[in-house]
């Protein structure tokens, strides 16, 4: 994930583990409503991962609390995001600067359901040169990254065909004309970030 991240921008992962709830700061634990185990587990290990990336940029034990809306709500002068699947939590964050908001998704690397590409996938999609038995999983975590890439700046609630992405090029183009730029990795997960710069 190091590769694919642009300059400034420091991304983590980690599998996630049976007490990684135990992670989550106590402001962090009161944000996230009380829900099933794995979930709590999940934020607690991407919150892991964001505090020690956190750390590296010299922002140590602040919470990332959950927003009504869901996003984390990140310390003064940072930009990041969370994300996980059943197994991998995954996580970007960056201070404020060239880069103004990053969205991350990971996904397994594995062939997206053909009932759900019928959903995500538009015909101004481009996959290209990716991997044709992973594109359609890279395309649904695309538009996943760009959703949180795109919301905190448009505040627009945005569909998957609201998103045009072209893997090859490196971008993808919102219905409101905002553009963000992509980068991927396929193993052992797939990986997306979506970064938008100034």
């Amino acid at each position: 994930m190091a590769a694919i991240a642009p300059r400034n921008v420091r991304t983590g992962c980690r599998v996630i583990g049976d007490a990684d709830e135990a992670h989550l700061l106590p402001d962090e634990a009161h944000s996230i409503p009380a829900r099933q185990p794995a979930m709590r587990r999940a934020s607690g290990a991407a919150r892991w991962i964001a505090h020690r990336l956190l750390a590296d940029i010299g922002i140590g034990d602040l919470a990332i609390p959950r927003a009504p809306s869901g996003a984390p709500v990140w310390p003064d002068g940072t930009i990041g995001s969370l994300a996980h699947d059943d197994d991998m939590a995954v996580a970007a964050v960056a201070p404020v600067g060239g880069i103004v908001s990053l969205g991350i998704d990971v996904e397994p690397a594995e062939p997206l359901p053909d009932d759900i590409f019928a959903i995500v996938a538009t015909g101004a999609d481009r996959t290209g040169a990716a991997d044709p038995r992973l594109a359609g999983r890279i395309l649904f975590a695309a538009k996943e990254a760009v959703y949180k890439a795109a919301f905190p700046l448009d505040r627009q609630v945005l569909g998957y065909e609201d998103i045009a992405v072209d893997l090859d090029a490196g971008r993808a183009t919102t219905k409101t004309g905002r553009k963000v730029s992509l980068a991927y990795c396929v193993a052992p997960r797939v990986v997306v970030l979506a970064f938008v710069g100034k």
